[in-house]
């Protein structure tokens, strides 16, 4: 049947990270014992107070449409965390409200990609971004980099991607997958280069910015020159653990601000009504109402780093930011694990599915064939378990 769908869809890749969740639920529900470690969802609540105020928004009758682009007070709730948490200056209009930054992200790929332009993406990459551009008409132009260089990229190799028909630098910070964290320092070192192409815009996703290990943390936007060429994209659903509310948000150049609410508004309209209001709470909150949540993310992060050094031919970074490590694996390519032979970063993920029964994903679909990602949101002693069947697959 595939024949009668669209080409669009066809050439269009399922999502890794949803797929391999999905094969280990299946997994799960045949009785098998799987530790899953392949989605990027806290393992929190949503914190009291905001489910308080989503009670309270519909105790008040909030149940109709919403504004394209979000509530007036949640906006001017949205310019002011800018304000304090990122040191830029936005005014409502500059704001958009999507359901989940995951549609932000496509708004931006659709109401600024023509067909063949470029768009540079740094890997690891998160899966969607490169999926987004392809299906916007763009084309990805992948910047691999490693474990060596804490998974980022440099200066010198953004200046050798950028030809005539760049139109966008695309990246995250804190990184999914590789929870890499750029530094004032470095940004301003890519800013340099981009000071002298002032046609490439920079879609900035800052959604883990909150979990942060580093101890300080920039906007890309609030770096001389950038505010008025930045996307920055942001939401509530990983620092607050609202990942089901679906609420995502832009700041923006107005043109583009005012791009993205007309095309939402032929696609979604507003978000969610009930999640709006509490998403006002949630970013009027002190973000030292996160620290129990970060903190707890840090210590899993510190034990997570001190198993994989017990386990042979795993080679990592130490992340400073998100939930997530990424292994480089190719230790094992080319070598056979209980009959199994491991080609790739793909049979090792499969492998450890069946053999360990740990969940993890494939870094191919990050851009990077040599790793493979795994999450540590989850409790530290599934976590230790997990850590311990690895290690006993691969002795």
């Amino acid at each position: 049947m595939t024949h009668i769908l669209s080409d669009r869809i066809n050439n269009l890749a399922v999502s890794q990270t949803l797929a391999m969740a999905a094969m280990a639920r299946e997994l799960k529900a045949q009785g098998k014992d799987i530790i899953s470690l392949s989605l990027g969802e806290p393992d929190f609540n949503t914190p009291d107070f905001i489910k308080e105020a989503a009670k309270k928004a519909i105790d008040e009758n909030y149940s109709t449409y919403t504004p394209v682009d979000g509530y007036a007070e949640l906006k001017e709730a949205i310019c002011q965390k800018f304000k304090r948490d990122n040191q830029l200056d936005y005014k409502p209009a500059n704001i958009v409200v999507s359901t989940g930054a995951k549609q932000s992200l496509y708004n931006i790929a659709q109401v600024l990609l023509n067909d063949g332009d470029e768009v540079i993406l740094p890997a690891p990459f998160w899966v969607s971004y490169y999926e987004m551009i392809k299906l916007s008409g763009g084309i990805p132009v992948v910047v691999p980099t490693s474990v060596e260089s804490d998974f980022k990229i440099t200066p010198q190799q953004l200046q050798d991607a950028i030809t005539p028909g760049t139109k966008m630098l695309w990246f995250s910070s804190p990184c999914n997958p590789s929870g890499s964290v750029y530094s004032k320092a470095e940004l301003e070192a890519l800013c340099a280069v981009l000071k002298n192409h002032p046609q490439i815009i920079v879609v900035s996703d800052e959604i883990y910015e909150h979990i942060n290990f580093s101890g300080s943390y920039c906007s890309i936007a609030s770096i001389e020159g950038m505010l008025d060429r930045t996307v920055t994209v942001n939401g509530v659903a990983k620092a607050f653990a609202m990942t089901g509310w679906r609420i995502g948000y832009i700041g923006a150049p107005e043109a583009i601000a005012k791009a993205c609410t007309k095309i939402q508004g032929q696609v979604t309209s507003g978000a969610n009504s009930i999640a709006q209001r509490a998403t006002i709470t949630a970013l009027q909150a002190d973000p030292s109402v996160l620290n129990e949540m970060v903190q707890a993310f840090h210590q899993r992060r510190d034990l997570v780093i001190e198993k994989m050094k017990s386990i042979p031919g795993f080679k990592c970074n130490v992340p400073e930011g998100a939930f997530y490590v990424f292994p480089d694996v190719s230790h094992y390519f080319g070598k056979t694990l209980r009959g199994t032979e491991i080609k790739n970063a793909d049979d090792f993920a499969l492998y450890l599915l069946a053999e360990a029964n740990v969940a993890t994903v494939t870094g191919d679909a990050f851009g990077n064939p040599n790793c493979i990602r795994i999450s540590y949101a989850a409790a530290e002693n599934q976590l230790i378990e997990a850590f311990n069947r690895i290690q006993a697959a691969v002795s």
